[in-house]
């Protein structure tokens, strides 16, 4: 029972992160980004083994990194536009 509450805060934890990123997401947060996330969790939301609610959670993770790194893309693009010098 320990271990099932755990995962489940581990769950809502990744989630949590997930929704908060998704506030600045290029194509929309409450139109696009929201409802996809909902459906990707609510389609996960019957696992009962250990082991698949784990690698649910690890994907989870990876899909967050991913997140992460078109942010740090969109950042980095936009301060190279903003410096660089017109030739």
């Amino acid at each position: 029972m320990a271990a099932t509450n755990a995962l489940r805060y581990d769950v809502l934890r990744v989630y949590k992160e997930l929704l908060y990123l998704g506030r600045e997401y290029p194509l929309g947060f409450e139109n696009y980004f929201r409802p996809r996330l909902h459906k990707a969790f609510s389609a996960k939301s019957g696992l009962q083994d250990q082991a698949e609610i784990k690698k649910g959670i690890e994907q989870a993770e990876y899909v967050k990194k991913e997140i992460e790194a078109l942010y740090y893309l969109k950042r980095y693009r936009a301060l190279k536009q903003r410096y660089d010098k017109p030739s």
